[in-house]
């Protein structure tokens, strides 16, 4: 700062926007004052407000140099105070994290607790350093992320509408009284003025009872009447208002469920509930069984994006060999993305056209995608919450903002299943048909398999199988262009 006042004649307000715009490394801001630095700012009426660096005396290529030294500072730099701090965290954080990981992520996971990305990101982290995340259990959850026998065990807190007394009452009921050995005998123990119907849905949802064998959708059925019949119980109690049988019956009184025989909710509705309760999945994910296709389609994920923009310490993502996070460069790199559609927000723009802002999730997180109307006219029909979709887009990176997918093409993710792709050309126009195909199979890869077909002159057919590179995602629109290219009949799929 001092320099910018000595060398470029800067007043004290002007060369505090050139700290603000260092101190947030905004490289555009800082390009314009370049000018300003070496030449100075000279007003309408021929009046230096500003002398610059060569007024001052400079050579131009030395002042030059100066500012240059100042770009680089701006970049990524740290006073040493700073530099000093971050770096005794990042020794202490590095040291916890392998000598002690489960704890690490446990605490980690703790202080996230409330965005669902980041718990997802390190929920993601802990399962390829092997280490296994258990869903919350009315029998060993606290309120925060703890450890259970070297496993990371799921905070209560962390599920919608259980406040931080009903947790403290369930724990002390716990700890005094026992563990709860059916849903009954926790109402008995733990049903207080802390502990609502709301809450103890949030907890069924959420899988917190699944430990004692029960069907959530038995509980679903049947906790309100439970926790009136044994509240009105107490007040009868309170009252005084026992029998004689119930005075005989009281130390005998029965901790058995009295559940309807129902079956249990499909994986589906369960998954959906963990999410709607926690804003994750927790017993498995509805994109497992994509896995595979996943893989195969797909150029990043949102973990990969999310690491990507990390600015700070706490968002520092395992850099270990299995890692699958790979910080890069991302702004305007066209990546494809799968998911499920969370969420769609329909917009009319200023000229009346239609245009989408949805959210997508993957296993590792979720990124907003904007389908602008050119885009969104194409693939409406497909912009619905709960469908699997791959999305190719252009990623935006803007300062202070989450990175975001700028939509392109949008197509339904499928099961592979086995199917060949039969396409016929004709001999004599081989060379100059597979020049024009190639492009196509290239830009649709996938895990179905393309056989040439060649037609010779007197109808022998030859059939050989291209190379594994040229295998196809066989969707609707390149069996369409195919066909505009080949004839409808020289394109099958079987």
């Amino acid at each position: 700062m001092q320099i910018v006042r000595d060398l470029g004649g800067y007043s004290l307000g002007r060369s505090d926007l050139v700290r603000r715009a260092m101190s947030k490394k905004k490289h555009d801001v800082m390009e314009k004052e370049r000018k300003n630095f070496i030449y100075g700012i000279v007003d309408e009426s021929g009046n230096i407000e500003v002398p610059g660096a060569i007024r001052n005396g400079v050579d131009e290529k030395v002042a030059n140099d100066i500012f240059d030294q100042m770009m680089d500072f701006a970049s990524y730099a740290f006073n040493k105070s700073h530099a000093a701090a971050y770096a005794v965290i990042g020794y202490e954080t590095a040291y916890l994290k392998r000598y002690y990981p489960v704890e690490f992520f446990a605490a980690m996971l703790t202080s996230v607790m409330g965005n669902n990305d980041k718990v997802a990101f390190y929920i993601q982290s802990c399962k390829f350093m092997g280490m296994e995340v258990l869903p919350p259990d009315i029998n060993e959850s606290n309120i925060n992320f703890t450890v259970v026998n070297g496993k990371v065990r799921f905070g209560l807190a962390a599920i919608k509408n259980v406040g931080k007394s009903a947790i403290i009452s369930i724990i002390n009921s716990r700890n005094k009284k026992g563990k709860f050995v059916s849903f009954t005998d926790f109402c008995q123990k733990a049903l207080d003025s802390n502990l609502n119907k709301r809450a103890v849905e949030s907890l069924i949802k959420a899988g917190a009872f699944d430990s004692l064998g029960l069907y959530r959708s038995q509980l679903l059925a049947v906790y309100e009447q439970v926790m009136d019949g044994i509240s009105n119980d107490k007040k009868r109690n309170i009252d005084g208002q026992m029998s004689l049988f119930d005075m005989a019956n009281s130390g005998m009184e029965s901790k058995k469920d009295n559940l309807p025989k129902i079956e249990e909710f499909d994986k589906k509705y369960l998954l959906a509930m963990e999410k709607e309760m926690t804003g994750l999945y927790l017993s498995g994910h509805p994109l497992s069984e994509y896995k595979d296709e996943l893989d195969l389609y797909t150029t990043i994920n949102t973990s990969e994006i999310m690491a990507s923009t990390s600015n700070s310490v706490d968002d520092v993502p395992d850099a270990s060999d299995n890692s699958p996070i790979n910080t890069v460069d991302l702004d305007n790199k066209t990546v494809t993305i799968g998911g499920i559609i969370s969420s769609v927000k329909i917009k009319a723009t200023k000229s009346n056209k239609i245009m989408a802002f949805i959210t997508v999730e993957d296993m590792f997180g979720s990124i907003e995608v904007i389908v602008f109307p050119k885009v969104y006219e194409r693939f409406n029909k497909l912009i619905q919450e709960d469908n699997i979709c791959l999305i190719r887009g252009r990623i935006s990176m803007r300062e202070d903002e989450d990175a975001k997918i700028l939509a392109e093409q949008i197509k339904p993710l499928k099961k592979m299943n086995g199917n060949k792709l039969y396409l016929k050309i004709q001999e004599k126009d081989y060379n100059e048909m597979l020049s024009k195909i190639k492009p196509i199979l290239s830009y649709n890869k996938g895990q179905t398999p393309v056989y040439l077909c060649i037609e010779g002159e007197n109808k022998e057919m030859n059939v050989e199988i291209a190379s594994k590179d040229l295998w196809v995602y066989a969707d609707k629109e390149l069996i369409l262009k195919l066909s505009n290219l080949l004839g409808e009949k020289c394109v099958k799929v079987c």
